[in-house]
């Protein structure tokens, strides 16, 4: 199992972590990570993990292990791998990071500026999108990027809790996504409130203050079937 600092916070650019496993196809583990691993939408963290002689290796990618709190650290083609047991300074690259962060509490605000269940969404460098389950696109690009520029104005306050198990399961609306369900059966669910504006599960990594996303823009409104519609955000500025 793996301590995952940016669970609770989000902010952590780097750590000093010891690689506890090196799977077949060179993939580490470490006891602790800075870096979030694909999911949900979100793409996992790259940057590099520094070794104490001045050498580093590179990593692509993060995934998800065996277990719930595994992290798997990808490096890199053609780099040497340190055995178990060495210690390294894990650090992201936090641009990029910080992109991915501003742009899903934006999603999270588009899945409350839009009311309809979510069926889908990806995040990337400065984009991302959401699929909605709508049978009629009833809101024009422009209302709905009006809105959401509204409320990162105002400053909305986003915060982390947990509830538990049985707690989810007796308000099942706060559960948006058809397709992918909050993980459950470990004690308790992760919840991102975005005060005011939405309350959710969520396991990925966001900005303190809607104020930090900046200013946005809807890129586009397709309509993906019958009943789907996708809308895809991209920052403005």
């Amino acid at each position: 199992m793996t301590d995952l600092l940016f669970r609770d916070d989000p902010y952590v650019k780097s750590c000093e972590a010891t690689i506890t496993a090196v799977n077949d196809r060179g993939g580490i583990e470490l006891d602790r990570t800075v870096f979030y691993p694909m999911g949900g939408g979100q793409p996992g963290d790259a940057g590099v993990l520094r070794l104490p002689d001045g050498g580093e290796i590179v990593i692509a990618t993060a995934i998800k292990g065996d277990g719930a709190d595994d992290v798997i650290h990808v490096p890199a083609e053609g780099q040497e791998i340190p055995t178990a047991g060495a210690t390294v300074t894990a650090s992201i690259d936090w641009a990029k990071r910080h992109s991915h962060m501003r742009i899903h509490t934006c999603l999270h605000l588009l899945s409350s500026v839009v009311e309809y269940p979510v069926t889908g969404g990806q995040i990337s460098d400065g984009k991302g999108r959401l699929d909605f389950d709508m049978p009629e696109m009833t809101m024009e690009k422009e209302s709905i990027t009006e809105r959401l520029n509204e409320l990162i104005k105002q400053a909305h306050p986003v915060t982390v809790n947990w509830i538990s198990d049985a707690e989810l399961a007796a308000q099942p609306d706060l559960v948006k996504t058809m397709s992918v369900k909050p993980p459950t059966g470990q004690g308790q669910v992760r919840l991102v409130n975005v005060d005011g504006c939405d309350l959710q599960p969520c396991g990925g990594t966001h900005v303190a203050n809607t104020q930090e996303i900046g200013p946005v823009r809807v890129r586009k409104i397709e309509k993906k079937g019958r009943q789907n519609r996708r809308i895809s955000i991209e920052f403005s500025d």
